[in-house]
């Protein structure tokens, strides 16, 4: 059973734009979230929440491209490194801090926490990651470990809610089946779906096939799917699925097939199809379940 969880935000100056500070109720986790422009202000109002040791997140944007990247890093005083930071790290606006009300955090646990963060946000591929190297892992006794991972599952949640999702794995499962993209009528029933309550969609056009996993925040389309070799030279998604491929989400095969070599995720189901496909389509009837309905006759189903 998921258990709901309890936060508190405070603004500092009463704006969503500056500083805040939020915990998860009943927890020891506490974490900040400061633009660069206000960095002086953390020591004089946060002093104690910030000389201690932690973990943080510099986050900006690439020079020339309009992408996100986060470096994450680790510290016996938060405050020592971010001011060393300011001085020597150009790309970043942002900076989100987390330390421990208990005072408990010692090197080997911030040390693993690095580690873990940085994995994570690999991971979830959202962002670029602006280490130089991947950390070393700590080597933990199992009982730290543990309480560590719990941290760990607190700072997604606390970095998901003040607005980043570089920790968040677009589909809420790490092993996904093998993709059976025959979409036969016997398709098996031991599908994502049962495995973390997301609808497994699939699409098959003029041969072209994808599956994909809709979630709250879009359509992901899996690793392996097709797409179409032959697409519309002027269509509403062209630019995106031009993008796709010069970042090597998309790639030829040695047969000259394009297909996803990696996960993706898109903010609609027709924007999904449309890069598939290669032309316009409506996704919400394109994408259909494993029984046949499409999106729209799921989601009137449900209404009704």
């Amino acid at each position: 059973m998921t258990l709901g969880k309890s936060i508190r935000i405070y603004l500092k100056e009463g704006s969503v734009t500056g500083i805040k500070f939020a915990e998860l109720v009943n927890q020891t986790i506490q974490a900040l979230s400061c633009p660069r422009t206000k960095i002086s202000d953390l020591n004089k109002h946060f002093p104690k929440e910030i000389n201690t040791q932690g973990v943080y997140f510099l986050i900006g944007q690439e020079n020339m491209a309009n992408k996100q990247v986060v470096y994450v890093g680790e510290a016996e005083n938060v405050w020592d490194r971010i001011k060393n930071h300011d001085s020597k790290k150009d790309f970043w606006n942002e900076v989100i801090l987390f330390t421990s009300k208990d005072d408990n955090l010692t090197k080997s646990h911030i040390k693993y926490l690095e580690s873990r963060i940085v994995e994570l946000a690999i991971e979830a591929n959202r962002y670029g990651i602006n280490n130089g190297n991947t950390p070393n892992m700590s080597s933990l006794p199992l009982p730290d470990k543990d309480a560590m991972e719990e941290f760990l599952s607190n700072i997604r949640i606390l970095t998901g809610t003040l607005g980043h999702k570089f920790l968040e794995n677009p589909i809420s499962v790490k092993n996904i089946p093998e993709l059976d993209l025959t979409f036969t009528a016997e398709t098996k029933s031991n599908s994502i779906v049962e495995l973390n309550g997301e609808l497994e969609l699939h699409l098959n056009i003029k041969g072209i096939k994808a599956t994909a996993i809709q979630t709250n925040e879009g359509l992901v389309v899996l690793e392996g799917s097709n797409v179409s070799t032959k697409p519309n030279k002027n269509y509403s998604y062209g630019n995106l699925r031009e993008e796709l491929i010069k970042e090597n989400t998309i790639q030829l095969t040695e047969k000259n097939d394009l297909i996803f070599k990696r996960n993706y995720l898109f903010s609609s189901p027709s924007a999904a199809a449309a890069v598939i496909i290669g032309y316009n389509i409506n996704g919400r009837n394109a994408w259909k379940n494993q029984n046949g309905k499409s999106i729209k006759e799921i989601e009137e189903s449900e209404l009704e």
